[in-house]
């Protein structure tokens, strides 16, 4: 009699505590839904181990069609996540290696001229691991500045709204409008013009475009059945449309000139779909285990922060200055969106806030919910 008691005491703390993990979970996301600018929001929190799943989405905007859980949204950046484990899958199949130039693979048309720095041509240079770890030194069509303070292409986005982009014309204005920073190897700049070229790689090795061969690839395998490359891919049948996102009051989702984010950005999913895919690459059903450890080759990008191959790595004792081992691996987006892994609590956090000028803080409501999680 005693030994039950103390089972049913023991089932009732585990089930109170998750309870309170729920509830605090929530509470915080509803916090950062009143803030003014915010006006939807999608988290899922997951661990098998501690037997967590928790899934909210709720939007603040009035509306005939009522987000929920299943809604898709844009994951912007967490797309470089997809198109650098595309490269891995190719390197797993024999058909290139991570230190291959990447001029083996494009044709001479686009890397004739791509990095000149200084009176040098360092284009037959780059490699592929350059691109995958920003450290190629190209510049950055979306938020660079110009040679000559015309726009660039994220100010064109709103400039002209229905432009549909070519990937070559995106490499195009990088050479004619913007200089490279270093000599490939030698520092590190976060650059989508870098995943544009990846992308292309990826569609001339394999014959297929990069939506098909996420889909054949990932997708379809890992019954990620809500994931789609925005304007490059029909979405999903029969399934619900994407949650709209903002600058400001600003609605962006509709642009077709979202074209130009593509390779290192397109990928609309759910938290469903995200968590499917970290989950099984974690455990090597993606790519190989050997292959997955040289994509974690970290290099300094900033305090707190390390880049390897298409995933970051946080450190939140140095990012935040606080006494904790807590560390963060995957990927966010400008507008908002997050995908992590947490290694010292075996939990998956994705979602989005739908709101590109909030998109530093989400970070901080990670790091809390990770706390809630730890202390319970």
């Amino acid at each position: 009699m005693k030994t039950l008691i103390v089972s049913l005491c023991l089932f009732s703390n585990i089930l109170f505590g998750q309870l309170d993990i729920n509830k605090e979970v929530i509470r915080l996301t509803h916090t950062e839904l009143e803030k003014e600018t915010i006006k939807s929001a999608f988290l899922q929190v997951y661990s098998e181990s501690k037997d967590i799943n928790i899934r909210f989405a709720e939007s603040t905007v009035h509306s005939e069609n009522t987000l929920n859980a299943n809604n898709p949204f844009y994951t912007a950046s967490i797309t470089k996540m997809f198109t650098a484990t595309a490269i891995g899958i190719l390197k797993d199949q024999g058909k290139l290696s991570f230190e291959d130039k990447i001029a083996q693979y494009l044709p001479p048309t686009l890397i004739n001229e791509l990095h000149v720095l200084d009176g040098h041509d360092y284009s037959d240079d780059i490699t592929i691991a350059h691109l995958l770890q920003h450290t190629s030194g190209l510049p950055d069509y979306f938020t660079d500045t110009t040679l000559d303070g015309s726009p660039n292409i994220i100010n064109q986005l709103l400039i002209d709204p229905n432009k549909s982009w070519l990937a070559s014309e995106m490499i195009q204005f990088t050479k004619e409008k913007m200089k490279p920073h270093f000599v490939p190897g030698e520092s590190y700049h976060y650059t989508d013009t870098e995943y544009v070229l990846l992308a292309l790689i990826i569609e001339n090795i394999s014959g297929l475009s990069l939506d098909r061969f996420f889909q054949a690839n990932i997708f379809t395998p890992l019954a990620m059945e809500s994931s789609y490359i925005n304007l490059r891919s029909a979405s999903p049948k029969d399934h619900l449309p994407m949650a709209k996102f903002y600058a400001g009051d600003l609605e962006l989702s509709s642009m077709k000139s979202l074209s130009a984010d593509w390779g290192g950005g397109g990928l609309v999913s759910t938290t469903r779909d995200l968590i499917k895919f970290f989950e099984a690459y974690n455990h090597d059903k993606v790519v190989t285990k050997n292959t997955r450890l040289t994509m974690q080759n970290w290099v300094y990008e900033t305090v707190g922060m390390e880049y390897g191959f298409g995933l970051r790595k946080v450190s939140f004792n140095e990012l935040l200055d606080v006494e904790t081992d807590l560390q963060l691996i995957g990927h966010t987006g400008s507008t908002a969106s997050f995908l992590w892994y947490c290694p010292q609590l075996d939990t998956y956090i994705a979602g989005t806030l739908n709101q590109l000028e909030v998109s530093k803080s989400t970070l901080n409501l990670v790091y809390e919910i990770l706390k809630i999680i730890k202390n319970a």
